[in-house]
């Protein structure tokens, strides 16, 4: 009979009672036990947190562990609400349906009610990287906080990200991709950032529709040309990862399969 082994993680479930949400919000902490050394202890937090368990990220992080494929790091799912759409965007404006109105809402969240409680918390000197990864809209998100508060983070994954998020509706006569892609004109028009990292996933089945008629879906199309912005902004290829998954569709089964490059590159065993 195989005996199961035990967990390397701890898992552990709290609610936060948000003034910026004026909501509860539900956070899983995913924290590696036995650490020699916690004070060298990474961050990852992580957008749809209440997609983790279907995902399998308790598993995944124990087969890394046991591989010590990945040093220590502290995993934060931070739990979505009826209020997703309203609460993930950018920051700065909506999009043109009005969706992301409450998105510097949530960041305040992060930035003044959740960081403060992990340390509280945790009692942890985070003195390594802080991370934040997404998936789709939440997605969007982690690169808008990343992006905008590089005090912060260092490092941001964007599953499958909502990249063509816009100021303008596409059928719009006056629709310009250049224009009125909301993430895109953010980095273009900001100035140059400190050192951060990005791991891009995208998946050839991730949707269908290519507006610009060129052979190549818009997720895809859209998360080049972030990349290609980025490069403009000074960073080389060893800042940026993208990963194209051949069978990768828009769903929480393949940003499982993705999530293991992601972990492996940004955490990497030393």
């Amino acid at each position: 009979m195989e005996v199961e082994k035990e967990s390397l993680i701890l898992v552990e479930n709290a609610e936060i009672d948000s003034l910026h949400l004026e909501r509860t919000v539900k956070v899983d902490f995913y924290l590696p036990l036995n650490v020699a050394a916690p004070e060298r202890m990474s961050l990852l937090l992580i957008n749809d947190g209440q997609d983790m368990e279907r995902m399998g990220f308790e598993s995944i992080l124990n087969k890394l562990y046991e591989k010590r494929s990945i040093s220590p790091v502290l995993c934060v799912g931070i739990h979505a609400s009826s209020e997703r759409k309203m609460e993930y965007g950018t920051a700065s404006q909506p999009d043109f349906k009005g969706r992301g109105a409450r998105a510097g809402n949530y960041s305040r969240f992060i930035l003044e009610e959740l960081l403060p409680l992990i340390q509280t918390t945790y009692r942890l000197p985070i003195t390594r990287q802080k991370a934040f990864a997404g998936f789709s809209l939440g997605a969007l998100s982690a690169l808008d906080i990343v992006w905008n508060h590089p005090d912060e983070f260092s490092t941001v994954a964007v599953f499958s990200g909502s990249l063509w998020w816009r100021s303008r509706d596409q059928h719009d006569a006056a629709y310009d991709d250049h224009k009125d892609r909301i993430m895109h004109q953010l980095i273009r028009n900001a100035p140059a950032r400190p050192a951060l990292r990005f791991f891009f996933e995208s998946g050839m089945l991730d949707e269908q529709r290519d507006r610009n008629k060129n052979g190549v879906i818009d997720s895809i199309d859209d998360t080049l040309d972030l990349i290609a912005e980025l490069r403009t902004k000074g960073y080389s290829q060893s800042d940026i990862e993208f990963l194209l998954l051949e069978d990768g569709k828009h769903d929480v089964e393949t940003w499982g399969k993705a999530m293991p490059y992601f972990l492996k590159w940004a955490f990497a065993h030393h």
